[in-house]
């Protein structure tokens, strides 16, 4: 929980310490898996592209070592699907778009049932702000759009670590069509939803 509070207010150093700590407390628990992808998301953060990827490859080879999890729900337990959920916010903030995006439709694949109802509603906004951040790069802001818009549309969006993922799409869009007007009605919009949920977005 340390690691993960850290992650949601900033303090990266203080993730990669709580993560390393729980490592070697815990190091063959499932919870081991779910701290080597906190620390890899610092590391993202933190611009450390090589560590990224030792953060990533301890985790996987942990989870390879595991059986299934028998219980999904259970915060701590981190299955496959969890684990790609931890890689798509890694490659999406070291610029490796298309790794991101490739695990960004996996993660929607997997959170959503045969009838379209979706398993995990937190997993998929997240994987939609993926899709929406890397359009947004590759220059196709029709895509970012509605991608950005559609991570919106559920009720939890005060939820932390939607708060970091919305604040960079906001961030490639005003870096990239500040102009276009289309832009200016979704940063509105996360602007307003910002008033009503102060700390959603950055002032």
């Amino acid at each position: 929980m340390r690691a993960w509070f850290a992650l949601t207010t900033g303090d990266y150093r203080g993730v990669i310490s709580a993560a390393q700590a729980g490592g070697e407390v815990a190091p063959h628990h499932s919870v081991a898996v779910q701290l080597a992808g906190q620390e890899a998301k610092a590391w993202a953060r933190l611009g450390d592209r090589r560590q990224v990827e030792v953060a990533l490859d301890k985790g996987r080879r942990l989870l390879e070592g595991m059986p299934h999890p028998e219980n999904l729900d259970n915060h701590f337990v981190v299955d496959p699907a969890k684990f790609d959920f931890y890689s798509m916010d890694c490659y999406r903030l070291v610029g490796e778009d298309k790794l991101a995006r490739t695990l960004a439709e996996e993660v929607l694949r997997a959170g959503t049932d045969f009838y379209g109802s979706e398993r995990s509603p937190m997993r998929n906004a997240e994987a939609r702000v993926t899709l929406g951040v890397t359009a947004a790069r590759e220059g196709d802001l029709e895509e970012a759009l509605i991608m950005g818009a559609g991570a919106l549309e559920g009720d939890r969006q005060s939820v932390p670590s939607l708060i970091m993922t919305s604040r960079e799409l906001a961030a490639e869009m005003k870096r990239r069509y500040s102009s276009e007007p289309a832009a200016q009605d979704y940063l509105a919009r996360l602007h307003a939803l910002g008033q009503q949920k102060p700390g959603f977005l950055p002032q």
